[in-house]
């Protein structure tokens, strides 16, 4: 492979579906609900990106899945979850809360402040096989071990204290200030997407900001940086 093949797309945060309902601003990265475009309908097993911003005191009423890996992680704000197996649980951010839908839950999910809005990020990852038994699993992860550099807060093996995901997918979080470097390897025979959640990172050279994605597919060295700051979620994808 030559040294300068370049094996990334960048999906402008612009081109992404919207969904507004008052109590709902909901902007979504690969086709989803209303939203439908053929060259956005997910990558690898990376089904749903939805970047939610939830009004005081409303949420989600109790719906149903099935055989879905469903993650939230929470950017300002905090969540009420309740399912059916009896979890009842504030999300906050730098948790990384995590359901295996499996042969079916059902959940609610809501903003439980009367005057805080609520911005999250919610993601669909199909799993690696079908009718497994549903589950919830959520741990927190420091600001300190997520800022100026990479923390994985999932993977398939839990590893490093990570949440576990049903799937061959590494999940990284970061927070860098300005002046901040990360890098990471993509192999060869792996894939990635780098998800900017808030604030401007600059990828490789380029300025990516807030709902920006980039799919990787291939082996690439990635450079991130900022000269604001910014919160980015990165996928190591099989």
């Amino acid at each position: 492979m030559s040294p300068n093949t370049i094996n990334y797309l960048i999906h402008d945060r612009n081109a992404r579906g919207h969904a507004e309902f008052g109590w709902l601003d909901s902007h979504h990265t690969f086709s989803f609900g209303s939203f439908y475009d053929r060259d956005r309908m997910g990558f690898r097993s990376l089904r749903v990106i939805n970047d939610d911003r939830i009004a005081p005191g409303a949420g989600f009423p109790r719906h149903g899945h099935r055989d879905m890996e469903i993650l939230t992680y929470v950017l300002s704000g905090a969540v009420e979850h309740k399912d059916s197996l009896g979890t009842g649980s504030i999300i906050r951010p730098g948790d990384a809360q995590i359901m295996s839908a499996g042969t079916g839950i059902a959940h609610s999910e809501f903003n439980p402040s009367p005057t805080e809005p609520l911005h999250l990020l919610q993601i669909w990852i199909l799993p690696d096989k079908q009718g497994l038994a549903p589950r919830y699993e959520q741990k927190s992860f420091p600001l300190e071990e997520r800022r100026g550099q990479l923390r994985l807060i999932a993977a398939q093996d839990g590893r490093d204290g990570a949440v576990t995901i049903h799937q061959d997918v590494d999940l990284y979080a970061s927070i860098l200030e300005s002046g901040d470097v990360v890098n990471y390897q993509v192999k060869s025979h792996r894939y990635a997407w780098l998800q900017i959640a808030q604030g401007v990172a600059i990828f490789n050279g380029e300025e990516l900001r807030a709902g920006d994605g980039v799919q990787i597919s291939g082996e690439e060295k990635l450079q991130i940086t900022t000269d604001v700051g910014t919160e980015f979620l990165l996928f190591d994808l099989g």
